[in-house]
């Protein structure tokens, strides 16, 4: 095994900590309920591995993310396909991996599966999302209450339900709510899942339909890029219980089964990333600290404004010395863009070339939640421990791949835009 700490850059995956999430959350869901691992926060074959192992279901929203879970063990049978627009091969291809369960967003996404798994001889259940009428407060990213592509709105699905049944292969068994991503605050949470719970609770009579799943979705806070620990949920179990027993007196005993998702919660605070000090100067009277890391490691999302703004903390380590602390220091990275920057204003300690920092709590939406593949930089090294151990050493590559065998002579070629071909002579 590799030297941990001579590698940087390195994504470093700490799985006690997995564990230690895994279990806080647990305890603050009502039982008994399923617990669905949303691979976009990290999809590290290991982590999911080790989170199917203490129970997870897994909500992958790709063939990518789902070949991923697969690989790691995942049984198609835990697998929840979401997203609001499905290609018709990949939905294919979910159905002959074994997966039976899939959120649709329209009428479309139900005729889509009904028709691909008649296709196929196959029957399998939908859970229908939906876009709620109004946004609950205190969302970190909202997703439910505005225009957007996910779900369908409450109001459609009442004003015309007959739209919204089972098809002949595509069971109509449930619904997936996910209002809102990164709460922090506990009433918050109580409140969307309440909001949630009698929207479905009233679409259910609307359709006639006694819901087998209820996926009330997640949006568990916890830090980005900064030190801390994640919110304290003691008691929230109890609270959506009560809510549940009101609205789903039946929950208990599975009527429906009740299913709740997390990425964020699970994986935030097991990782770190471990980069170094390449340049420190002064422009126009600013101190500048340029890193080996930059938007194609950390925080490629942040730049369309819909994740928290990266303002991340250098904690540096190895060195112990004592050292000044700057203030209003620009914090950048390799590539050749000044849009590379981290932070405009950060306060950190003294740094010189060659000192290596890093970054906290960036176990989710990290490494591929970035701009990876601008400018052909190597991907950072991704290290695993467990019990303080590096059981997992690897780094993720490019690579380009033909979409098709070489055209033989004769045979035309063609550019998908454009009409004209040209034949090989």
């Amino acid at each position: 095994m590799p030297d941990v700490a001579a590698l940087t850059p390195a994504y470093v995956y700490d799985l006690d900590e997995v564990g230690r999430c895994h279990d806080r959350l647990r305890a603050a869901l009502p039982a008994p309920s399923d617990l669905y691992y949303s691979l976009k926060a990290n999809p590290h074959p290991v982590v999911v591995a080790r989170l199917a192992a203490l129970g997870c279901r897994v909500e992958v929203c790709s063939t990518g993310e789902l070949d991923a879970a697969l690989a790691a063990g995942v049984l198609p049978a835990h697998v929840l396909c979401t997203g609001p627009g499905k290609p018709d091969a990949e939905v294919a291809h979910a159905l002959l991996s074994g997966v039976s369960l899939f959120s649709v967003d329209s009428p479309h996404g139900l005729d889509q599966v009904d028709r691909l798994a008649a296709r196929h001889g196959l029957s399998v259940d939908c859970l229908l999302r939906v876009n709620d009428a109004v946004p609950t407060p205190g969302q970190g990213l909202a997703m439910t209450g505005v225009p957007s592509a996910f779900g369908a709105d409450a109001d459609w699905v009442e004003a015309e339900p007959e739209r919204f049944t089972s098809r002949a292969c595509a069971r109509l068994t449930g619904f997936h709510l996910y209002m809102g991503s990164n709460l922090t605050d506990q009433d918050a949470l109580v409140a969307q899942f309440a909001t949630s719970a009698r929207t479905a609770r009233r679409l259910s009579d609307v359709l006639g339909i006694a819901p087998g799943v209820l996926d009330l979705g997640g949006g568990f806070g916890a830090p980005f890029a900064r030190c801390g620990a994640s919110p304290d949920l003691t008691g929230l179990a109890e609270r959506v219980a009560d809510v549940l027993d009101v609205t789903f007196p039946g929950w208990r005993h599975g009527g429906p089964r009740v299913a709740f998702e997390s990425g964020r919660y699970l994986t935030a605070t097991c990782g770190r990333l471990r980069t170094r000090v390449l340049d420190v100067k002064v422009s126009h009277g600013r101190r500048v600290v340029v890193l080996e890391s930059g938007i194609h490691h950390l925080g490629g999302m942040s730049g369309l404004r819909r994740l928290p703004t990266l303002a991340p903390e250098l904690v540096r380590v190895h060195d112990t010395d004592e050292r000044a602390v700057w203030s209003d220091v620009m914090v950048a990275g390799p590539l050749c863009t000044p849009l590379d920057t981290w932070a405009r204003s950060a306060t950190v300690e003294a740094l010189r070339p060659g000192d290596v920092v890093e970054v906290p709590n960036v176990g989710a939406y990290g490494l591929t939640a970035s701009l990876l593949a601008f400018l052909g930089h190597p991907a950072p090294h991704e290290l695993v421990l467990d019990e303080g151990v590096v059981v997992h050493a690897s780094r993720l590559t490019l690579s380009r791949s033909p979409v098709a065998g070489p055209p033989t002579e004769g045979e035309p070629t063609c550019l998908p835009s454009s009409s004209k071909c040209s034949v090989r002579s």
